[in-house]
């Protein structure tokens, strides 16, 4: 019976560089880190921007309005372009 001289190798033995192996994270603590880079890409991101001041300017037209009217609706305004318009259909 012969016996054949076995070889083992250790892991210093390899030849292929070391791959670091991850630390496992709890799942809450996966699931805060996940949220929190979601919320800071969101923040940081400019999409939506321009809808956000399409936004702006629509309720800035809207306050406008809502200020003419209440203008035109007084007396001495209905009165001042009355006149106006009675003027400029007159033939002079």
């Amino acid at each position: 019976m012969s016996t054949s001289p076995t070889t083992t190798t250790t892991a210093d033995d390899r030849t292929f560089p070391r791959v670091p192996v991850p630390v496992p994270v709890p799942v809450h603590a996966a699931g805060r880190a996940d949220r929190a880079s979601r919320t800071r890409r969101r923040w940081l991101s400019e999409d939506g921007a321009a809808t956000a001041e399409y936004a702006i300017v629509i309720m800035a037209a809207v306050g406008f309005a809502g200020l003419l009217v209440v203008i035109m609706r007084s007396d001495e305004v209905r009165g001042v372009l009355s006149d106006l318009v009675r003027s400029a259909l007159s033939v002079g």
